[in-house]
């Protein structure tokens, strides 16, 4: 019989093992449960946390996971379960799970503790997990804790949470992970996550997100529908921006203004503001009102259109409902009133708004001033100024800084100053534009020291100069010749990034024309292009104007024709500059011709240019055409005014034409029209000059007696026909008798006396003691010193002459190209070749610019002392400055080449 087969048994040692091992699990497990039971209780109970769950309990037996169950059990006494949280963590140092973190979130939100949940959240967040990870775990735990769907406000917190922290993309994906799971986010949530794409300029995504909202079966707000409207406007979409708004009114919502403000102010950054008037008007009958929004936007989107009588008749509407406008409604609407020549009632507007209760504020004040500043009317601003004491509104740094530039643009510059300390002594601190405003103003009354040192302060202060500080110091260099000073301030200022602007090009322009460096001219003017700024018709006019005082009409006119082939009208001052440059060439009839051309083409031409054409044509003695242009003038409705009568006396008189000049003071005569201190004195001046004194004093005492003063001017055209007559004293007692009136002496006065002191043999110790006394009133300039300085070289004074000059640099006066020319002349003349080129190598570093003159002076000069290697490398360096020798020069350094070769 065979035997069955048996079963191998197992030994009952391994029995025994795997039994213990299970034992020993199951074991674990009971004393796991058993002590989390324990902790429970502890946590429930009233035994004190402190001694029951001691550090030595918690660090060998509580794990995360128990914490989490504990947590768990609290859910219905979330408070109790936060409690327990920071005991943990604040008084054991016990390391929180994600998890542990979740659940406590979930329990509070359930129980409406959105701070301490908001709290708890962020310091998860602090833990750098990604949207995804917060969110699984979130959900992991919301799952665990068996949460309804309406116990899902924890992801709303998520979500807001990310668009407080400007992190609105981490919220949308927050939001579609949501939508995945069978999670809807609540509304005021969605709107918030809107709108946060919305101020984050996420306009096209706002709108994926809407479409997603309603896909999810969202029923959206008006504040989802505004932020909606917003960004289509934004993505310039207003034909889907106004469906939207007729979505929203179809949908049942409540309505507001906002959405419709957005849709305004669309339409009026489009430029289409008479819809936006339309919607608008259309308020009414959705039982909606305007508020401030809707008229500030529209009178914006106005004056964007230049419909400036619209946007006044729309802000005084404003007005009346007792709105107060927006800094940028007033700012627009009052700077286009003003610029359409409507100063009136802008003023009227701003005092409007001071005036009335609805805004008394700084900002309304700032801008009456700044407007009463623009339009010259001084005194009103000081007024304006006052009554905002009395009311109470304190001035801040916009005030000081619109009172320092209007003390600034009247002169009044201690004043100006005064009221810089007065803004440091109320804790304000100046910004660049007050200093700005001072440095321009100091430049504009020839104080360019002090506004060197205001610069210096700017600096010192940490206030980085503008580009407008710089043209500024510019245009103070260039009044003042010192044009090397502008250029060197130009490269300074282009050398630390600072980008120059179309008014640093025209000042230095016009700088460099005055000082005869044309070729800089040039190259500055084609500079502007690598700089992408394009010439306006003030620079132009610049360029022609200083074309024509070099007498270089044929590049002035190419200029014109370039302007206007790049769609720049010429005004009356670019004519006035080519009748005179046409004038300045002896070209008059030229000039005729070109008038005359201008009226057929309907150019109108003002005053001015007609009295620059009347100038040449009496300069060139052609009184019968003057008066016939005059004739002309009245025909194509220009009338002459007391400058054109003037011009046309100054011409009768030089050319000693008596008839004309008796026939022009009856014709003004019969208009009504009375000489003025300008035209006496031209006829003054004429008679001097003849040396007729016995007529001139008659004209004097005519003059008088039709009530015109004598100037300064006046008593100088009298000073310098007797200095040039050889009646010095009778000139000096003139002089006296002008210190004794109204009129102090300038340094043309004074120079009369100083040029006949030092002609010829001259009197050089009355023009030294002439000169202190100048000196002492301040009035010494280069002119003043260069005719001692000549005087001093004409009777061989060169030591005399030269300490002058050192003197002169003491005094803070610069030589010019005259002084030194005239030393150079003289010590060529004294056969002291070294001297002079000495001279030339100083002038040469002060930066001051040789003319023609000085170059054929020196370069004959060292010709004739046989330095010909120095006259042929002045020769070179001339043509290359576009400057001509004169035959003198050219003949001689000709000559030597020739020798030098043969």
């Amino acid at each position: 019989m065979k035997l069955p087969r048996t079963i191998p048994s197992l030994s009952s040692s391994h029995f025994l093992h795997s039994f213990r091992n299970a034992s020993s699990v199951i074991d674990s497990a009971q004393k796991e449960s058993q002590f989390v039971d324990a902790v429970k209780r502890i946590v429930r109970g009233k035994r004190s946390w402190e001694v029951a769950l001691s550090r030595d309990l918690i660090s060998r037996r509580l794990k995360p996971t128990h914490v989490e169950e504990i947590l768990i059990g609290t859910l219905d006494e979330p408070k109790l379960g936060l409690r327990f949280f920071n005991f943990l963590g604040l008084h054991r140092g016990f390391d929180h799970s994600t998890a542990s973190f979740c659940i406590l979130i979930h329990a509070l939100v359930k129980a409406n503790l959105f701070w301490p949940a908001s709290s708890l959240l962020q310091t998860l967040l602090l833990r750098g997990l990604n949207p995804s990870e917060v969110f699984y775990a979130l959900f992991s735990c919301y799952e665990k804790c068996k949460l309804s769907s309406s116990s899902s406000s924890s992801f709303d917190l998520l979500i807001q949470h990310y668009v407080r922290s400007r992190r609105s993309l981490d919220g949308v994906l927050v939001f579609r992970m949501m939508t995945k799971a069978g999670l809807l986010p609540e509304v005021r949530t969605l709107s918030a996550l809107l709108h946060g794409l919305v101020h984050c300029r996420h306009y096209g995504l706002a709108m994926e997100v809407f479409e997603d909202m309603i896909n999810a079966g969202v029923r959206p707000d008006v504040y989802i529908y505004s932020g909606v409207v917003h960004s289509l406007c934004e993505l310039k979409d207003l034909c889907r921006a106004r469906e939207m708004i007729v979505r929203m009114e179809e949908s049942g919502c409540d309505l507001s203004i906002v959405p419709y403000n957005m849709l305004i102010n669309g339409f009026c950054k489009k430029q289409k503001v008479w819809e936006a008037v339309e919607v608008k008007n259309s308020l009414s009958r959705k039982n909606l009102k305007p508020d401030v929004v809707t008229y500030c936007s529209l009178v914006h989107g106005l004056c964007k259109v230049q419909e400036f009588e619209v946007g006044l008749e729309m802000m005084e509407e404003m007005l009346h409902l007792s709105f107060s406008p927006s800094e940028a409604a007033v700012s627009s609407l009052v700077k286009g009133l003003r610029k359409r020549g409507k100063i009136e009632e802008a003023l009227n507007l701003v005092k409007r708004i001071a005036e009335s209760n609805v805004s008394p504020n700084l900002f309304v004040y700032n801008a009456l001033l700044d407007l009463l500043c623009k339009c010259r009317k001084f005194d009103e601003a000081e007024l304006v100024f006052d009554r905002m004491g009395k009311i109470g509104l304190c001035p801040n740094v916009v005030t000081y800084s619109v009172l320092i530039d209007m003390f600034c643009r009247r002169g009044k510059l201690d004043t100006a100053f005064s009221f810089l300390g007065k803004m440091v002594d109320t804790g304000l601190k100046p910004t660049v534009y007050p200093y700005n405003s001072l440095i321009n103003g100091h430049c504009k009354f020839g104080e360019i020291s002090a506004a060197e040192n205001f610069m210096a302060e700017m600096i010192y202060k940490k206030l980085e100069p503008t580009v407008v500080t710089y043209t500024s110091l510019m245009g103070g260099y260039c009044s003042k010749g010192k044009t090397h000073n502008a250029l060197r301030l130009y490269h300074e200022m282009t050398g630390k990034g600072i980008a120059p602007s179309i008014y640093t090009f025209t000042t230095l322009i016009s700088g460099l024309f005055r000082g005869g460096l044309i070729r800089d001219a040039v190259k500055l003017f084609n500079e502007m292009e690598e700089w992408n700024i394009k010439p306006n018709r003030v620079t132009y006019n610049v360029m022609i104007e200083g074309y024509c005082e070099e007498g270089d009409m044929a590049k002035a006119f190419v200029l014109q024709n370039e302007m206007i082939e790049k769609g720049i009208a010429p005004d009356t001052y670019t004519y006035r500059s080519l009748i005179h440059g046409l004038c300045l060439t002896g070209r008059a009839s030229e000039a005729k011709e070109f008038v005359d051309s201008l009226h057929k083409e309907n150019h109108e031409l003002n005053e001015i240019c007609y009295t620059t054409l009347l100038h040449g044509l009496c300069r060139e003695g052609r009184l019968e055409e003057a008066l016939s242009v005059c004739q002309e003038m009245v025909q194509r409705g220009v009338d002459l005014d007391l400058v054109c009568y003037g011009v046309l006396i100054d011409g009768s008189l030089k050319h000693k034409d008596r008839k004309m000049f008796l026939g022009l003071l009856k014709e003004m005569h019969g208009k009504g029209l009375k000489p003025d201190d300008v035209i006496y004195t031209s006829m003054i001046d004429a008679k001097s000059k003849n040396g007729d004194f016995e007529e001139a004093f008659g004209i004097w005492d005519l003059m008088i007696t039709e009530g015109c003063v004598p100037n300064e001017v006046t008593y100088t055209a009298v000073i310098n026909g007797l200095c040039k007559a050889g009646f010095v004293n009778e000139a000096e007692i003139l002089r006296s008798k002008m210190l004794s009136g109204n009129s102090v002496p300038n340094q043309v006065t004074y120079g009369c006396f100083l040029d006949i002191l030092t002609k010829g043999e001259g009197d050089m110790q009355r023009a030294v003691e002439l000169h202190d006394a100048i000196l002492k009133e301040l009035l010494a300039n280069t002119a003043t010193y260069n005719m001692l300085i000549r005087g001093f070289c004409r009777q061989g004074r060169m030591n005399e002459a030269s300490e002058l000059l050192t003197r002169m640099t003491e005094n803070g006066v610069s030589p010019d190209c005259i002084t030194y020319t005239t030393m150079i002349y003289e010590s060529c003349r004294k056969n002291d070749v070294k001297k002079a080129i000495e001279l030339w190598n100083s002038m040469m570093e002060r930066g001051v610019r040789p003319d023609r003159v000085a170059y054929n002076t020196m370069i004959h000069g060292c010709c004739v002392l046989g330095e010909m290697e120095k006259a042929i490398e002045l020769r070179s360096e001339m043509l290359r400055q576009g400057l001509k020798p004169n035959s003198k020069t050219s003949g001689t350094t000709s000559l030597n080449d020739s020798s030098s070769k043969s």
